[in-house]
């Protein structure tokens, strides 16, 4: 009977087991997955339970929740992941999909964003002046970059190699003093330093949601974090199913067949470290077998802290990393790791969650921004460090208590100083993070009795401030070049998959569950021998005249 090892328990590989059982016609006990963790970049958990796992520390203060980072959901290009999800039960409504569960609660509480950006001397930019966030701001020379990014042929896109978003308006940095930078900078995750390639690839992708940006109406979200909305019921079915989970294993080297000329990439074993026990040993890999490895976790080398504990950095290279190098040491045409993984600079930024014991510091921030929980994504675009703020639908988690309230910010620039605590981010607690937030919020509270004459009863109320040091959150952005991605099925590959963020497709656009289920999808597919003309269709809105009549006009409002 063949089989199928699974490296990684990420979205990528629960959607390949899901596919060979759906598609391919695959038992559950023919297929094995390995994990370090259980959450990936699909976070929600307590954060007792992150601190059993694999590289993280135990905590002075372990109350409270966690969620390390969001990846926002779009009804209109996650096409496979809609796909996939059908085929999911859900745990909260049985007789319902997973896929019925989140765009029910989505058309119930539909997002619409009244205070996307702010600053200290608009307060909110919606002022409907000349910094009003409904204007990008973009000059001409600004027009002409961008509209030359987007339409060069994907053909052409060599000409990108190694060129930052910096480089490629080198001509116009006008660009990043705009709304429309700041917004799709901080919405996305991109840095000046990322890849012009991939901005690229974004704006034909997401062109749908150029012109409502500002209101953030194209996000789709899930009704409760997502590790818990999606990831736990695609665990449950393949579980239902027989699929075996074996965690705490990590797979550490390849083990290849030795053919003539080197052309064939056959997997015959593979060798790992229990990371519990210490325990080494080797895994046989028949030829007729299958091997999907995710080639690369960007929460991989994450570092915690706690409410009076600051990070202590993880200089560990990312483990899904190394597994992926130490193929690229046998084989010419893998790829490049390092290039994701070896300049922290381009990728690094850090989060906190916020767990409180009442709704107070929440009720202050609707006050503030104006808008209900589950409708904000606020950036403080004059921040030294890009301080932006996530308050999600309560509650977030099916275990908050009914006087908790969670919600979670990020910095994109760990190195810089705070504005309020004179320390640089990665530096700072949990606590300190929070007075940092007070402090911005402070400063566009324009009611007489201002959020910091309250500071005090806000501390008093937390349960806990989690920061979250993630290295590579935004590797796959890093610049690159073709080539430096391998293909989802290298070329000769008989057994070997790549399904991740790292691995090279057509077109679609990578930081998306949509990518990673896609992949799954097309390597799935190659090995049942189903013709690709039969994978999920994606929409191509970038060719749709009437989108594009929207986008030109935002660019010129």
């Amino acid at each position: 009977m063949e089989k199928a090892y699974m490296i990684g328990t990420g979205i990528a590989n629960l959607a390949a087991g899901i596919y060979l059982i759906r598609d391919g016609g695959w038992t559950g006990d023919q297929i094995t997955m390995y994990g370090l963790e259980k959450h990936g970049a699909n976070d929600g958990a307590a954060v007792t339970d992150y601190e059993q796992e694999y590289g993280n520390q135990r905590l002075s203060n372990n109350q409270g929740f966690l969620a390390k980072g969001g990846r926002m959901l779009n009804e209109e290009t996650y096409e496979n992941l809609w796909d996939i999800l059908r085929s999911v039960p859900s745990l909260d409504n049985p007789g319902q999909s997973v896929t019925d569960d989140i765009l029910n609660f989505d058309h119930a509480h539909p997002t619409h964003d009244v205070a996307r950006l702010m600053d200290k001397k608009n307060g909110i930019r919606n002022n409907g002046g000349a910094d009003d966030y409904y204007h990008m701001q973009f000059n001409n020379k600004d027009r002409f970059l961008l509209s030359k990014l987007m339409t060069m042929p994907e053909s052409k896109e060599a000409k990108l190699n190694d060129i930052s978003i910096e480089e490629w308006f080198a001509d116009s940095p006008h660009i990043f003093t705009t709304n429309f930078w700041y917004m799709w900078e901080t919405t996305f995750a991109f840095k000046k330093e990322s890849s012009a390639m991939e901005l690229r690839r974004y704006m034909n992708r997401m062109i749908l949601e150029f012109s409502r940006i500002n209101t953030l109406e194209g996000v789709t979200r899930t009704p409760y974090n997502q590790f818990e909305s999606i990831i736990l019921p695609m665990r449950k079915y393949l579980e239902d199913q027989g699929v075996i989970f074996i965690n705490n294993r990590k797979i550490t080297a390849f083990n290849f067949k030795d053919t003539p000329l080197r052309d064939d990439i056959i997997v015959t074993g593979l060798e790992y470290e229990d990371v519990e026990s210490g325990e080494t040993g080797k895994i046989m890999v028949d030829e007729n077998d299958l091997v999907f490895d995710i080639n690369g976790a960007i929460t991989d080398s994450s570092s915690m802290g706690d409410l009076n504990t600051p990070v202590k950095e993880n200089m560990e290279y990312a483990p899904s990393a190394a597994l992926w190098k130490q193929a690229t040491e046998h084989f010419y045409n893998l790829g490049n790791p390092d290039k994701f993984f070896n300049d922290r600079a381009q990728s690094e930024w850090m989060s906190f969650t916020v767990t409180t014991s009442n709704h107070y510091l929440v009720n202050e921030i609707s006050r503030i921004t104006q808008q209900e929980p589950g409708n904000a994504l606020n950036t403080w675009v004059d921040s030294n460090n890009l301080l932006s703020i996530v308050v999600h639908h309560q509650p977030h988690f099916h275990a908050q208590k009914e006087n908790e309230t969670v919600f979670w910010g990020y910095f994109m620039f760990p190195r810089k100083n705070g504005d309020y605590v004179d320390k640089p981010v990665i530096e700072m607690t949990g606590k300190e993070m929070l007075q940092e937030l007070l402090g911005h919020l402070a400063e566009v509270d324009r009611a007489a009795d201002n959020i910091s004459e309250h500071e005090q009863e806000i501390m008093d109320s937390v349960i806990n401030v989690i920061p979250v040091y993630m290295p590579y959150a935004s590797a796959l952005f890093n610049q690159r070049a073709i080539g430096d991605r391998p293909d989802v099925v290298p070329k000769n590959s008989k057994n070997l998959a790549f399904v991740s963020q790292f691995a090279e497709m057509p077109f679609d656009m990578v930081f998306t569950e949509q990518y990673s289920i896609r992949a799954a999808q097309k390597a799935v597919y190659h090995f049942m021998g189903i013709p690709e003309s039969q994978m999920t269709p994606v929409h191509h809105y970038e060719k749709d005249p009437k989108v594009l009549l929207k986008a030109t006009k935002t660019m010129f409002r």
